[in-house]
Parts: C-alpha cells; structure tokens; sequence
C-alpha cells in the first residue's frame, strides 16, 4: 500500500482514484479551485462507486481537497489525468510545491511533460521526475457526480520519462499500479505515440454533420469511423510515422498500436476497430465543443506540425485538419495553443530537442 495523490476530478482521475483506492493504495484527490464542483460531491462521503467489468464496488478515498500545498505534502507520486488544456492552470497551482523525490505523470501527457519540465526549471527546482503517457490508462467515463465506469484497461500503456535516464526506476514503479506499462525512449516519443490526435480529429470532422444534428446520438466508432475516416485516419498517422522516423524513432503504427493497447483484434484499423467491445461501446460527442477536437488539435496535432517543419517533413493532411478545426471552431489554434515556445523549444533544432531530453 502507498499514498497516492490524484491531481483532477474528471472521468480518467475518478476512474484512476477509484480503482487504485479498491486496491489498497491510500488517495487524495486534488482539484483546481476553479474546479471544485467536480469534487463537491464526494466531500462528505468520500466515496466513488465503480462500476468495472469485473462489478461494481465502492471505493473509499483518504480525503479530498483544493489545496495543492496539502496534496503534494501527501504523497511523493502524482498521478494527474486532465485535459492538456488545463496543464497550464494545474502548473501555475502545482510547481510553487513541488520538492525533489516528487515523481509527476501525466495521464496522457501529449508533450505537457516538457511544459511541466520548463516551469520547473524556471523556478530552479531540482530532483522533480516528469513523465507521461501516450494514452490515458482506461476506456472510461466519470458516469454520475460520484460514479466512474471503466469499460476497459489499456494493456500497453507506452510511458515516457524526463529525464530520460530515470526510465529504469520510473515505469517499473508505473506498471505496479497499471500492468502492462512499457517505456518509450523519451517524452517526444510518447508525445508522438498518442493515438487520440490520429483517431478524433478526422473522425469527428468527417462526422460533423451527424454530431449537429444528432447531438452525438450515435456510436462513434462502430457508425462513424467507417472505411473512408478510416483512410484520411491511415493518411495522417502516415505523416505521424514520418516525424517520428526524422527524430530516429521507430513509431507504432496506429492498428498495431490500438491492438497492443488492447482495444481490439490484430489486424488493420477497421478490424481493429469493429472487433473492440470497448470502443464499440462510446457514444459519439455530443456536440463539436468537444476535447476531440480543441484538445486533440492544438495539443496534439499542432505541435506535431511545428515538429515536423523542424525536420522538414511535410504534413498536408495534419495541416489540413488544424486549419479546418480552426475553421469549425473560430480559433486560430496556431496563435494560442501548445506550440514549441511553450515547451521551452523556442528556436529548436532536432538535435538541440533530442539533446533536451536528458
């Protein structure tokens, strides 16, 4: 048994506070001020009813709080799963308390760990662990205000580390909580491994229409991912794979990667996809505000674009995809999303970020 803190009071941090707690770990639940409706209805009970495929049980958390000096007095390991969005907000709260030995992952991460790494530094801190994963650890919902569904555990949970010399103590103790944990070489290949921003974007583009009108009332994935969202899918992670092979790193592709995540068959990404209960089970969003696309687009695709003109790969279907969501949402995602500057990568090359890494 260990004493956890779970930074976030969404679906993936009841989910990850929940699950852990049943499994005899102690967890305190941390949640931006601004936030703290999401945790308002579990202060008097401190109870989260689980619902998982192997039943439903209620787990008792230790406590929980917006006081992030508390929270990071509690525990060495920091477990947060937010949108990417709220990366910044959660640093601005989270850097002035953390200490040497803290061990911070993000869940998933899509590069945020060198945003966290940049903050640190400036306020000259040392001995902080920053990692992060290329996908969130469970296909599941915060399904009630103090209720989470978990539909399916990710099988191979890709973790990368800052510095990338702590890998060897980082992921064993990782895999402890969620089995099945393998390491990346580095944060830039976990950041480039996501396969939210190679699967949403295009899906939820292409399915514009049907989202409107229906307000998400269909499957997405099993009616709306169908064998042509499937090639644009396919096309983009081609552009994926290229960035990747630039910075010396051998990509998973996006079939291989779902089936060895455990979301469905061996095989291409449609048997992949319609061979997979727990994707088949998620319902559409239910409207174009939706993290699938002003997340997954300016932290995911967009600093994917920006690493790609660094290593002179082309990407017209990722640029594409940033100028049509843009479109769609009346954003000028390149104006005021996570791009390198923000990473600590202004004026990068490919040799001063692989440098960086360490």
């Amino acid at each position: 048994m260990s004493c956890i803190t779970v930074l976030g009071g969404g679906n993936t941090a009841f989910s990850i506070a929940a699950k852990l707690a049943l499994e005899g770990h102690e967890i305190l639940i941390w949640e931006h001020p601004a936030f703290a409706h999401t945790i308002d209805p579990i202060r008097g009970s401190l109870a989260i009813a689980l619902h998982h495929p192997a039943g439903t049980r209620l787990a008792q958390v230790a406590g929980v709080t917006t006081d992030a000096a508390e929270a990071l007095a509690w525990s060495d390991l920091l477990l947060c799963s937010v949108p990417s969005y709220a990366h910044a907000p959660f640093a601005e709260q989270l850097v002035p308390h953390l200490r040497s030995g803290h061990m911070l992952a993000l869940l998933p991460g899509n590069l945020g760990s060198l945003a966290f790494a940049d903050a640190i530094a400036e306020r000259g801190v040392s001995g902080v662990v920053v990692c992060e994963s290329d996908t969130a650890p469970y296909v599941c919902r915060k399904t009630a205000p103090g209720e989470a569904t978990i539909w399916g555990e990710v099988t191979g949970l890709g973790i990368g580390v800052f510095p990338q010399s702590q890998t060897s103590e980082i992921v064993p103790e990782l895999a402890g909580l969620f089995p099945g944990a393998v390491p990346h070489a580095h944060v830039l290949a976990a950041g480039l491994s996501a396969m939210n921003p190679v699967v949403h974007p295009p899906g939820v583009l292409l399915n514009a229409g049907r989202v409107e009108k229906s307000r998400g009332d269909f499957y997405f994935y099993d009616e709306g991912v169908t064998p042509s969202v499937v090639r644009v899918i396919e096309a983009l992670d081609a552009e994926r794979l290229a960035i990747g092979a630039a910075f010396g790193l051998e990509l998973t592709p996006v079939d291989e990667a779902f089936h060895v995540a455990g979301f469905g068959p061996a095989g291409d990404l449609w048997s992949v996809i319609n061979g997979s209960r727990m994707l088949t089970a998620l319902r559409a969003p239910g409207s174009l505000d939706t993290r699938w696309l002003t997340e997954d687009v300016p932290y995911g695709l967009l600093p994917w674009s920006e690493l790609a003109r660094i290593v002179s790969v082309a990407t017209p279907v990722i640029d594409a995809l940033i100028t049509l969501t843009g479109a769609l949402t009346g954003h000028d995602f390149r104006a005021e999303s996570r791009t390198l500057d923000s990473l600590g990568l202004a004026n990068a090359t490919r040799d001063s970020i692989l440098d960086a890494l360490n």
